[in-house]
């Protein structure tokens, strides 16, 4: 894992890690959880995920249909529940069923639009599995992800040993969920700590 990094390289990173958030959280999983899943499973979801997403950012596709493509990937892996309201942190635990539901719907919303325009960034490059291990509940997925142009970094997809579903990427440490958690805090601070304007000015854009 790369420890030095140019100012350049930084910032194109940062906007890796957040074009990876939005992978990570654009749409909510139907159906009943999956079965508790091992290494090797762990290890093959996420192999088909990589496969899907290095489609579809080399296809050449205009970045709304990218967009909608990546929402229909990760339909079938990613936990947006969990990784909405693990954003929303502390500050949902007074929060009403009703206002959790429309904050999950508003966030997947606003991570869309985020980091949509972001998805170019990744052509002409390829996110490759490396390895998986077991990590408590749950597996971590390793991946190699290559920009054109830039060294190698990695990737960790996290797996839920339990359901079998997708709730976290770091990418070089730096966990989605952690840096989704300040972002909305911050914003909920903005606020006044008043979740049903935040709900409301998400759902805006």
């Amino acid at each position: 894992m790369m420890r030095m990094m140019g100012n350049k390289t930084q910032v194109t990173r940062r906007a890796v890690l957040g074009g990876l958030a939005g992978l990570g959280v654009l749409a909510l999983v139907p159906g009943r959880a999956l079965a508790a899943i091992s290494a090797e499973k762990a290890e093959s979801l996420i192999t088909k995920v990589v496969g899907d997403i290095n489609s579809i950012i080399n296809s050449g596709a205009s970045e709304a249909k990218m967009i909608s493509r990546f929402e229909s990937v990760f339909a079938k892996y990613a936990d947006v529940n969990f990784i909405a309201l693990s954003a929303l942190g502390p500050d949902g635990r007074s929060a009403s069923a009703s206002q959790k539901k429309a904050f999950v719907k508003a966030f997947r919303g606003y991570v869309a639009r985020r980091y949509g325009s972001r998805f170019r960034e990744f052509q002409g490059g390829r996110i490759d599995v490396v390895g998986s291990k077991k990590v408590k509940s749950r597996f971590e997925v390793l991946t190699k992800t290559s920009l054109k142009g830039k060294s190698p970094f990695d990737v960790v997809f996290v797996v839920s040993a339990k359901n079998g579903k997708f709730i976290d990427m770091q990418v070089e440490g730096i966990s989605i969920v952690k840096s989704e958690r300040k972002e909305i805090g911050a914003m909920l601070d903005r606020r006044g700590g008043d979740l049903n304007k935040l709900i409301a000015d998400l759902n805006a854009g």
